[in-house]
């Protein structure tokens, strides 16, 4: 049986950049109102309520900071599961892009079927269905959040090419806007493991995830990668989690005694 949801791997800042690699405590994240709103939806197939029991939807999607009128690439969104929320969550402003990969449909047409007939839906018209390369992502725009739920261990495999990893994160870097959102959720194999078991338990190292996305972070003129700073960081766990310092501590994966000592330092 696998886990529920295990690592978020987020890009933030003032430009396309690493942000942080952590594991989400989903339970403890403040959600908006918008979100909360998005995720009890009436229009949510009874399916998909089942469950977000697993998968925390709103806690997930409220971390990634989507909000009213943003651009969001659902990629690899089999049967829609989030890809209704983001239409919610975004509003009549916004877009979700729900992009299956070429690739994919090569392996079976119907494979975007499902995600076709929510876009047809009435109150579902921001949801446009798009398809690219794997080993290049695009888009008709740039936009504010690639997000990528349960799919990034199987780019490893031969249902996908598998595909080219350097290649395929460099392009998801090229679509965001500066500033943009890069999510991974999967489910973590043993530290140490890399890709060796993303066929056999469809789960992969979240470390592995961690330096095949930050290779490929653009960098400035400079040659330095433009990280968020810690600040910035720990900014956003506490806005995600509602202020809740030990809860912060949790999410950033350090001792709250140490959160404490760089609030001080922050004056916060």
């Amino acid at each position: 049986m696998r886990a529920a949801l295990k690592f978020t791997t987020i890009l933030a800042g003032a430009a396309l950049s690493f942000a942080a690699f952590t594991t989400l405590q989903a339970a403890d994240m403040a959600v908006p109102a918008g979100i909360a709103a998005a995720v009890s939806d009436a229009g949510r197939p009874e399916a998909d309520k089942a469950r977000d029991a697993d998968r925390h939807p709103a806690e997930s999607v409220a971390y990634a900071g989507i909000k009213p009128g943003d651009k969001v690439i659902d990629l690899i969104p089999g049967g829609g599961y989030f890809t209704r929320i983001f239409s919610k969550a975004v509003g009549e402003k916004g877009k979700v892009y729900a992009l299956t990969p070429d690739e994919m449909l090569k392996m079976r047409a119907t494979m975007a079927d499902g995600v076709k007939k929510i876009a047809a839906e009435p109150g579902y018209g921001n949801i446009e269905v798009i398809s690219s390369p794997i080993n290049e992502v695009k888009a008709p725009e740039k936009v504010d959040v690639v997000w990528t739920s349960l799919n990034y261990h199987d780019m490893h495999n031969p249902m996908l090419g598998p595909a080219n990893m350097a290649a395929y994160n460099k392009s998801v870097f090229n679509i965001l806007k500066p500033g943009g959102i890069y999510i991974v959720i999967d489910h973590a194999a043993a530290k140490g493991s890399g890709a060796r078991d993303t066929e056999s338990l469809h789960r992969i190292d979240a470390e592995a995830v961690h330096d095949a996305i930050a290779a490929m972070e653009p960098k400035d003129g400079g040659g330095e990668t433009l990280a968020e700073t810690e600040m910035d960081q720990i900014r956003r766990v506490l806005a995600a989690t509602g202020g809740n310092k030990s809860r912060a501590a949790a999410v950033l994966g350090i001792e709250r005694k140490t959160l404490y000592r760089k609030l001080e330092r922050m004056k916060l």
